[in-house]
């Protein structure tokens, strides 16, 4: 029989996502019982709302899990490593946003529309993670044709929003454009590697000596693990624009078995999670800015690639805090209630 409410930590609860959180388990109702915020020194002793109250924010501690159920994870991959094994031996299941434990066989890596069985290993050391916003956008819309055809091959190049890299990312992206539209040329670049505003900048994370950066290996790899099956071969060029909210994603895809686009548009639109906004004769394809806020992955621009046998291009838009993060999170709390705990 199913509990009546569960006692949930939200870790990293004054970031982006941490506030996303508490937004999203308010709006789907989410059955809570006691609700606990924990973030840095810096930020303890703040409040935050939650259904109309104000709740204090509690410095993250090693005993700050006790009788904790659920323990959301926003805080980066040092403070997760460090903190969510004693979450974990607390008794709380950890659902984890950083990119601490996605590679770890034994921890499950879930997009819910995706791999929901995999839920079930969280048994394994009471951890989930949560994959990177990039991946998950990708693999939703990707699963219904894998199913049906097979994908052999995907490449994609991402334009990735500046709020994937933070609050103070974004900042910057404001202080730069306002800066250069009164005149005064852009303000200096410290979160970025250059000037973010009227700019394209293709590194996102540390590069390896391949060439690659770390994510554009994170796609590769996370790809693989969620989609289970390894002989997919997937190339990333991972790039960040000057958009605040929602990535934006150019994937094309080559498959066993032959798909028409009308094919995949009849897939893609019968698939939970996705709408396909697909009617360019009247400039309907998706966009960043009207993916904002929303649950969904927008899938347009569905079109033959005539270079190759079995090919697909389409663009895809997701709201990358939200579905790319918390969202994904919470899909993955609500079936450890309804299945698991």
């Amino acid at each position: 029989m199913k509990k009546e409410g569960y006692n949930v930590a939200v870790v990293g609860a004054t970031g982006a996502v941490g506030r996303e959180f508490i937004s999203i388990l308010q709006e789907r109702n989410f059955p809570v019982k006691n609700i606990k915020f924990l973030a840095s020194s810096r930020s303890a002793g703040t409040y935050l709302e939650w259904k109309g109250k104000d709740v204090m924010v509690e410095e993250l501690k090693k005993d700050s899990f006790k009788d904790m159920e659920i323990a959301l994870f926003s805080a980066g991959g040092g403070t997760s490593k460090k903190f969510a094994p004693y979450a974990a031996e607390a008794g709380a299941v950890v659902i984890d946003n950083s990119s601490a434990w996605r590679m770890e066989p034994d921890i499950p890596l879930v997009v819910p529309e995706v791999n929901p069985e995999d839920v079930a290993l969280y048994k394994n050391r009471n951890i989930i993670a949560n994959p990177n916003c990039s991946t998950i956008q990708m693999v939703v819309p990707l699963k219904p044709i894998h199913d049906k055809a097979k994908i052999k091959r995907i490449v994609v190049a991402t334009y990735q929003a500046t709020s994937g890299a933070g609050k103070k990312a974004m900042d910057e992206l404001f202080e730069q454009t306002v800066s250069i539209l009164n005149g005064k040329g852009p303000t200096e670049a410290k979160v970025f590697a250059h000037q973010i505003a009227f700019n394209a900048l293709p590194h996102i994370d540390v590069f390896f000596d391949d060439g690659y950066t770390k994510e554009e290996w994170k796609m590769v790899n996370e790809t693989k693990k969620i989609m289970h099956d390894d002989s997919i071969q997937v190339t990333a060029t991972c790039v960040r624009v000057p958009v605040f909210y929602g990535h934006s994603e150019a994937v094309n895809i080559e498959t066993e078995e032959k798909l028409t686009p009308d094919e995949v548009r009849k897939l893609l639109s019968n698939f939970p999670g996705v709408v396909v906004e697909d009617d360019p004769k009247n400039n309907v394809y998706p966009l960043a800015i009207n993916a904002a806020g929303k649950d969904e992955v927008f899938v347009g621009r569905i079109r033959e690639d005539f270079s190759t046998p079995n090919g697909i291009n389409m663009w895809v838009v997701a709201d990358n805090i939200r579905k790319g993060a918390a969202l994904n999170a919470i899909q993955i709390a609500e079936i450890l209630i309804e299945k698991y705990l």
